[in-house]
């Protein structure tokens, strides 16, 4: 078990003050240098270790092209994930095939630890397709990104008592940001999982801003991970960029849901280093001595360099992976453009069984081959 004891962003009250839930003497699995606490480390080989950094490497350059896509015109809306790739790839990687996961909008990097195209991820993007394939209910574990917020916590509930009434070895994680823990849905959610024990684990990403609202506006409590006693079962903080600290916890929170210990919550403490979404401008809300001091304790390079300090990661190693990864990029971007299935009539085909004049008048405004500068 693991908890997170990282000194407060600068200029802002410390987010463990007071704190409810005491920390024991390892917090963390990887020092902010990369350094490697051993008692701490979960039993990994050096290629899943390579494969977390490897997962996290490819989330951070898609991400980084997915920004320029939208200033491009060529995806709607994004969100970014920079800074939260390690809470993302260490919680999916987590999950046994079997299991259930629900992420949330910026949870891209978690379709790809389970195993989802890129390019799928672009589609859906781009307005066509919706990450996975839903036609055949029986083989559905990863299910399609919720947009309003916190409305998939009791979905997972829900799917993991199932789960459990049909005596499935598995459980259900449900991705959320903070800014959920202030929805209906969150706390409806929780209390049905506590009340009826439910394999779920409650994965909370504490990246500190819900858009421009600081986590100290959105709570009064001391920790996120404080809030499960009121419902009845165990709250966990963890180190959000120590990817093999929130490996090593959600993996015990899964394998403590199906042997019939109940739901845990897990509070992973990360950091938003770019904007909200595409079209928010966080200089309006947060200064720029806060992100410098949460880029020192970046995700991706802490793996990095525990690859080099552990086993041994060469130069020519992180050559060939960064290329590699700008290739997977450059090729799914590709491959996405090229998959131009839908038509602007699709847009109002599937709203009701059956058209409304108000349907007809809007689609008469639609111009059918608008031009585009790029």
């Amino acid at each position: 078990m693991f908890y997170y004891d990282g000194p407060p962003s600068p200029g802002r009250r410390s987010v463990i003050d007071d704190m409810a839930i005491q920390a024991p003497d390892v917090n963390r699995v990887l020092a902010p240098d990369g350094t490697v606490d051993e008692r701490a480390a979960p039993d990994l080989s050096r290629s899943a270790v390579e494969e977390l950094y490897r997962l996290q490497v490819l989330a951070r350059t898609f991400d980084e092209k997915a920004v320029t896509l939208h200033r491009q015109g060529r995806i709607g809306t994004y969100a970014p994930l920079a800074g939260q790739e390690a809470a993302q790839v260490g919680a999916a990687y987590a999950l046994a095939d079997e299991d259930y996961c629900f992420p949330t909008y910026r949870d891209h990097a978690m379709y790809l630890a389970r195993g989802l195209d890129l390019e799928d991820v672009l589609v859906y993007l781009n307005g066509e397709g919706n990450y996975v394939d839903r036609e055949d209910p029986e083989t559905l574990r990863t299910f399609p990104p919720a947009i309003p917020i916190a409305t998939q916590l009791p979905h997972a509930v829900g799917v993991g008592m199932a789960a459990d009434y049909r005596g499935d070895d598995c459980a259900s994680l449900v991705s959320f940001g903070d800014g959920a823990t202030s929805e209906g849905d969150f706390h409806e959610g929780m209390n049905f999982a506590g009340v009826f024990d439910t394999p779920t684990v409650f994965f909370c990403q504490n990246n500190q801003w819900a858009i421009s609202v600081p986590r100290e506006r959105q709570t009064a409590s001391a920790t996120i991970a404080q809030k499960a006693q009121a419902y009845g079962f165990e709250g966990i903080r963890v180190d959000g960029n120590d990817v093999l600290a929130v490996y090593d916890a959600v993996r015990d929170a899964l394998d403590a849901a199906k042997a019939g210990e109940g739901p845990r919550l897990i509070e992973a403490v990360t950091y938003r280093q770019g904007a909200h979404t595409t079209t928010d401008d966080p200089s309006k809300y947060r200064d720029d001595e806060e992100v410098a001091e949460w880029r020192k304790k970046d995700p991706v390079e802490r793996t990095r360099e525990f690859l080099e300090d552990v086993h041994g990661w060469t130069d020519e190693e992180e050559r060939d992976l960064r290329e590699w990864a700008d290739e997977r990029v450059v090729e799914a971007v590709a491959a996405a453009g090229e998959r131009t299935g839908l038509d602007v009539d699709d847009i109002f085909e599937h709203v009701y069984a059956t058209s409304t004049p108000r349907l007809g008048r809007q689609r008469e405004q639609v111009v059918d081959e608008p031009e585009i500068e790029r």
